[in-house]
């Protein structure tokens, strides 16, 4: 008897666990114990979570919105605890109360998990669970299952029969035309998802209606999510059924009196324009996107301006020309001059897109008078984007007629007072570079490149360092050896110690690319002289850069030049020098014996060998045992300790 009673009290403890820690004053201790719900789940069992714990969580639901959130989520992955989806339905009561709680988190976490188990209910069950769940939703006293309702429209439409299905389009007629904007805000978002499950007649007879009355809603909140349902109804109607049922509220929204309307009409202008096809765009897109380019507001222009580049892409190619030089460039060049810079900017970003669509001739007489004047504006990211997406010119007709009026452009960005400005143009330099040519590049632009190796900002300099390297890749060794290396190597002589620093960080990076011969006779020889710098910072620099260029060295230099520096650097007073110098000792080494191993095994193993071996080629220094170390090594060797004297301590 004794027995059966502590088996009984050991299956009853998950759950006495549980309720003890979901009643603690602690919130996190009661949001740790809904994170453990599964693991409660397993100990209990499919049917006593089904019979006690499903049924204790719904009659407790009422805490702080983050245990509920986490609750939410945790039941929508409860199907096979419960016993798998034709147990499903037991998840349906504690989800429901959750979608009706005050906090917008809390129902939306809900409610995707009740979509979640609805799509695990047979046919049968989703009519005799989920539908009734739906529909108390929708006829909910509080606002709050109203607008959770309009979530579940379109997982239950698909898989319910004719007669319930009209009963749905109803309730979700009446939630267009509820009385809180909240509820018709919520329908409105979920129109499009809806309209996509619905049967064409009853989209056109039914949900039409709905789109057009909530697209004149008195809320704007309403009637610029109306806007994303357009684009869902668009793509799914034929182009007769768009033009009569759809363009009508469509230009209305473009010219909507409050600009959060237009300002989503012009965010989703281009979605727009590939649902309704390129007939409709000729005759009513076109015009509209117009009005959109000279709106009042300018969050409106510059959302409009971003899309100049991709409406134009997916005009109808026939026309595109045409329409583009006659009905688009026309506002185009008035936003060039725009009194805003974001709407500047914008236009900025993608206006460059323009000239492999118009092609070569047309860019010099339409384009790039207007490129000009970007070249010069006063705002630092207009200019910053037309440099940045030159290519597009670049590849039309070549970047000569620009060179002169990029270089005032580049030469104020590189000098711009934010540092994030001028580390952007150091970014699209090597681009530039490869764009203007080597001979304009050496003239203009190369003592900017070395300015920025001595930025107060250490962000621009790291950047300026591999900036070197990229531009080497482009214009080749020779070419470093002569034009960059000797002004690098002065700056080992700088008397401000970071100077010094970033020549080492350039000789890192320079020799991965200059090869071996460069690397020996002149990089070399310029830090083995920094190793004996005063100040410590520089020394272990010295000893990391060693370890870094030392495979693009023969081992004969090696053995003569390097490693008698590390070894004199392994003796410094500084600590910091002697960890790296001990680092750059041991990686060297383990480089020299992978590269004997190398030679001594068949080609056909070297390739695996050489990825296992890699993965350990950093190789930390030997560390001195300390006390408490001696201590084990003792005790493990079967001695006892010494114990420390207070001359030892000391």
């Amino acid at each position: 008897m004794a027995a059966s009673d502590k088996s009984v009290d050991d299956s009853l403890y998950p759950i006495a666990v549980l309720i003890d820690e979901l009643k603690n004053e602690d919130v996190q201790l009661r949001l740790n114990s809904i994170k453990k719900l599964s693991t409660i789940a397993l100990a209990l069992g499919e049917e006593r979570t089904r019979s006690e714990l499903i049924p204790f969580l719904t009659e407790t639901i009422y805490d702080e919105d983050e245990v509920l959130l986490a609750l939410a989520d945790q039941l929508g992955n409860f199907t096979s605890l419960v016993g798998g989806p034709e147990f499903a339905m037991y998840l349906i009561p504690p989800l429901e109360s959750l979608a009706t709680v005050e906090e917008t988190v809390v129902r939306d976490k809900a409610v995707e998990s009740l979509r979640t188990v609805a799509a695990e209910h047979s046919a049968q069950d989703l009519e005799i669970h989920v539908v009734p769940t739906l529909q108390r939703l929708v006829s909910g006293d509080w606002f709050t299952s109203r607008t959770s309702a309009c979530g579940l429209f379109s997982v239950c439409y698909p898989r319910v029969t004719q007669p319930v299905k009209a009963e749905l389009r109803a309730n979700f007629r009446k939630l267009c035309q509820d009385e809180t904007p909240m509820v018709r805000r919520a329908a409105a978002n979920k129109l499009g998802e809806f309209a996509k499950v619905v049967e064409t007649e009853y989209l056109k007879s039914d949900l039409i209606p709905n789109f057009v009355q909530l697209a004149q809603d008195d809320q704007d909140s309403v009637r610029l999510l109306a806007v994303e349902a357009c684009v869902s109804i668009a793509q799914l109607l034929p182009q007769d059924d768009v033009e009569h049922l759809v363009l009508p509220t469509l230009r209305q929204c473009a010219s909507d009196s409050s600009w959060r309307v237009r300002y989503m009409v012009a965010e989703k202008f281009v979605d727009l324009q590939k649902a309704v096809g390129p007939e409709i765009t000729r005759v009513d897109l076109v015009p509209a996107f117009q009005y959109l380019l000279k709106d009042a507001e300018a969050e409106v222009r510059a959302a409009v301006a971003t899309k100049v580049k991709d409406f134009c892409a997916n005009l109808d190619k026939v026309n595109q020309v045409q329409i583009i030089l006659s009905s688009i460039l026309p506002y185009v060049r008035d936003l060039v001059s725009d009194p805003n810079p974001h709407v500047k900017s914008a236009l900025a970003s993608v206006i460059m897109g323009l000239s492999p669509m118009l092609g070569a001739y047309q860019t010099v007489e339409q384009l790039l008078p207007l490129f000009l004047i970007q070249l010069k504006d006063e705002c630092p990211e207009v200019r910053l984007n037309i440099i940045s997406n030159l290519d597009c010119v670049n590849d039309v007709i070549g970047i000569q007629q620009l060179s002169q009026s990029l270089l005032p452009a580049i030469v104020e960005l590189a000098e711009d007072s934010k540092w994030r400005v001028r580390l952007a143009i150091i970014e699209y330099m090597p681009a530039l570079a490869g764009q203007l040519g080597q001979e304009f590049f050496d003239q203009k632009l190369r003592g900017l490149c070395m300015g920025w190796l001595n930025d107060h900002v250490y962000a621009i300099r790291e950047a300026a360092t591999l900036n070197m390297k990229k531009l080497v890749e482009q214009f080749g060794a020779p070419w470093a050896e002569q034009a960059i290396i000797p002004m690098i190597l002065v700056m080992s002589r700088n008397k401000n110690y970071l100077h010094r620093m970033t020549c080492l960080f350039c000789l890192n990076v320079l020799a991965e690319v200059c090869g071996t011969d460069i690397t020996t006779k002149l990089l070399l020889p310029t830090v083995l002289l920094l190793a004996a710098d005063p100040v410590a910072n520089v020394r272990f620099n010295v000893a990391k850069t060693l370890q870094k260029i030392s495979p693009f060295l023969e081992a004969s230099v090696i053995d003569a030049q390097v490693k008698p520096t590390l070894d004199k650097l392994n003796t410094d007073t500084d600590v910091d020098v002697k960890h790296f110098a001990a680092q750059a000792i041991a990686g060297i080494a383990a480089e020299m014996e992978l590269n004997v191993f190398r030679t001594a095994i068949p080609p056909c193993m070297g390739a695996k060998i050489e990825a296992a071996m890699d993965s350990k080629l950093i190789v930390e220094p030997p560390r001195q045992p300390e006390a408490a170390d001696n201590d084990i090594l003792q005790e493990m060797n079967g001695k006892a300790a010494e114990p420390p004297t207070l001359d030892s301590e000391s």
